[in-house]
């Protein structure tokens, strides 16, 4: 018998970012909303930290992939709070090439940033 409950589903393997940003609104966003911007930047922060220090040592790739997840997961979490659709922030900034040469395939200086 299959649980038809979607809160008790687990989420496929491959997840766009708009169905990722529903998951952890879903999962978080009564939490996040309490803590705050503030409170939730303090915790992407740190867990920027905790991917630098594993990109420094760089022998631990599984360590790596889950630092990696969880800064998408807290920057997910401050858009979420922000009432931003990263998806279409996205879109709307990269979805017709970069913003500083307007190409698909970037062709600005490596000194600038675009």
């Amino acid at each position: 018998m299959s649980n038809s409950d979607p809160s008790s589903q687990r989420p496929d393997r491959s997840v766009n970012l708009r169905d990722f940003q529903a998951l952890i609104h879903n999962m978080y966003y009564e939490k996040d909303l309490q803590r705050g911007i503030p409170g939730t930047f303090m915790w992407l922060m740190e867990e920027i930290g905790e991917l630098a220090s594993a990109l420094q040592s760089g022998n631990d790739r599984e360590n790596l992939e889950e630092e990696f997840a969880d800064v998408l997961a807290w920057l997910t979490t401050i858009a979420n709070v922000a009432q931003i659709d990263l998806a279409q922030a996205i879109h709307k900034k990269y979805g017709q090439g970069c913003p500083g040469c307007n190409l698909l395939v970037c062709t600005c200086s490596i000194e600038e940033k675009p």
